[in-house]
């Protein structure tokens, strides 16, 4: 491949560069740790549903592959189910995926690149963010990574070594696939280099391509048969949440806003560096094999999560397989042109975001005085409300409860994890939560939906109102209303309404809709006002 060859360089500086690289990674890792068992913040729900995950290991679930419930049950079987054990896999998996970075760059550019390209990575506004999160995103870069640098490996191997690597890079798609089915960018970067790149035709082989097939099979086989034997839901969801209606076409707001969106989360420097040079080096001829390889990777997640976005919509973080290809290229073009000053910029600013995104996690006061509660809000509140829920359920107890029923899988997750302890009792009521629709929307619908089985007398509790009218219409009778709120800051508060509905018999939906709607039934005119 294109780039300084490892033995030209003299061994003591790559030996130094490595142990920068090694420096770095540990560093930022402990920085995080730090933060990570010091936050004040509470999981988001999203994080508290791959808990609740974690509880029933499976080859899937409803939204998600199971890598990250695998990560977080090994976590919480060493430590504990307190909030830093169930997102220590982010931190984990995030480091891990540094240092992928410097070996890919090393095999491609020469060691001093490669630790300019795990700087980069490591300073990447999105992945502050995804190392203190627990989520999909930082298993599937950390595999990508590994893919990638099985590939950048089988360029230059022969032999039995590069059957060893064609098993290897099979074995890391698959993994990236068990973690987010966005890992299928990476197998249309493998496509598209092979493509263009005559070399890379010539390192495959029969015997290379069917050890990373049957590999990448052995790995990914037991989550395509779990999707098989539940009707393909991951699948179904994961191309549900894309919204291509003809409502939702064109739109060139979203599309804008997602581009300005790439620039906050990579940078604005990298970002204006990947794509000003992949333009300008194609349009010259410029672009050397190591270049086109990462390319292949990089852009792919850009352009096809940039067209989604104007056809219908999408998220930031979507396109955040492309994040890691990325950081090495933009480093090694930087390098290349001795744009130093550029450089330091770019990593002088990701350092500046990482420590002030670090401050806030430690301190989310600080946030508070700047005006941005709001983007910390879904982290804050959940203990208590839970706290609120479990005191209801404990003054309804002594005539008995069926269930404890919730309109809202955010209010679910939180209150499975938060009132744990609770639900741990012998006879704490079973946690459920109230369809709103024709049929199951997301997971704690199709595993816990309340039936007029477990509906003699249920607890509900109405998230932020919604759709509590059309939920006490579901019962015969509604007792004892009462509206709490918790406070989230100083401006905001979460509403739980909650009553006591007895004799739960569904309504039949709405056809259009496919929503409950009033009128009420005679017996449940019962208004939904607190007693004061």
């Amino acid at each position: 491949m294109a780039g300084l060859p490892m033995s030209e360089l003299p061994s003591k500086e790559v030996d130094a560069d490595a142990r920068a690289a090694l420096l770095l990674t540990a560093g930022l890792t402990l920085a995080r740790l730090i933060a990570l068992f010091r936050t004040p913040l509470e999981l988001y729900p999203d994080e508290a549903q791959y808990w609740l995950w974690s509880r029933a290991l499976a080859f899937g679930y409803y939204s998600k592959p199971p890598m990250v419930a695998w990560a977080i049950w090994a976590s919480t079987a060493f430590g504990g189910d307190t909030e830093p054990w169930v997102r220590l896999p982010a931190v984990l998996f995030q480091g891990a995926a540094t240092l992928t970075v410097f070996w890919i760059g090393r095999g491609l550019y020469g060691s001093r690149t490669a630790l300019a390209a795990a700087a980069l990575y490591a300073f990447t506004p999105a992945i502050q963010l995804s190392a203190t999160v627990v989520a999909t995103d930082a298993p599937l870069l950390f595999f990508i990574g590994l893919a990638i640098w099985a590939y950048v490996g089988l360029q230059g191997a022969a032999g039995r070594r590069r059957l060893l690597l064609a098993a290897g890079l099979g074995a890391a798609l698959g993994l990236a696939f068990l973690s987010k089915y966005a890992a299928i960018y990476a197998l249309i970067g493998i496509g598209l280099h092979t493509g263009v790149s005559p070399a890379a035709r010539r390192r495959w082989s029969p015997a290379t391509a069917g050890l990373a097939l049957a590999a990448f099979l052995a790995v990914i086989g037991p989550n395509l048969a779990w999707n098989a034997a539940h009707g393909f839901a991951t699948f179904q969801h994961t191309a549900a949440d894309a919204h291509w209606t003809r409502s939702a076409l064109f739109n060139p707001g979203k599309f804008g806003a997602f581009l300005a969106a790439q620039v906050a989360i990579f940078g604005p420097i990298p970002f204006a560096v990947l794509i000003a040079g992949s333009g300008l080096l194609a349009w010259r001829r410029r672009l050397e094999p190591a270049d086109v390889l990462l390319l292949c990777f990089a852009l792919p997640p850009l352009a096809i999560v940039a067209a989604q976005a104007f056809v219908s919509r999408a998220h930031a973080n979507w396109s955040g397989a492309g994040y890691l290809p990325g950081a090495i290229l933009v480093a090694a073009w930087l390098m290349r042109w001795r744009a130093r000053r550029t450089l330091i910029a770019a990593l002088a600013m990701g350092a500046a975001v990482a420590a002030g995104f670090l401050a806030l996690v430690l301190q989310p006061r600080i946030a508070d005085s700047l005006g941005q509660a709001n983007s910390l809000k879904r982290a804050r509140g959940w203990g208590q409300s839970a706290e609120v829920v479990v005191r209801k359920a404990r003054e309804a107890a002594p005539e008995g409860l069926s269930a404890i029923a919730v309109n809202n899988r955010f209010l679910y997750y939180s209150l499975a994890y938060y009132g744990r302890a609770y639900f741990r009792e012998p006879l704490a009521a079973p946690l459920k939560i109230w369809v709103r629709g024709e049929s199951a929307g997301n997971q704690a619908e199709a595993s816990a939906p309340l039936t007029p089985k477990d509906g003699q007398r249920v607890l509900a509790v109405a998230y932020e109102s919604w759709f509590n009218t059309e939920m006490a219409a579901d019962f015969a009778r509604v007792e004892a209303p009462e509206i709490d709120d918790v406070w989230l800051d100083r401006g905001r508060q979460r509403t739980l309404d909650m009553f006591v509905g007895v004799g739960f018999r569904p309504r039949p939906r709405d056809p259009k809709t496919g929503y409950p709607t009033p009128p009420w039934r005679p017996g449940n005119s019962v208004s939904l006002s607190p007693k004061l």
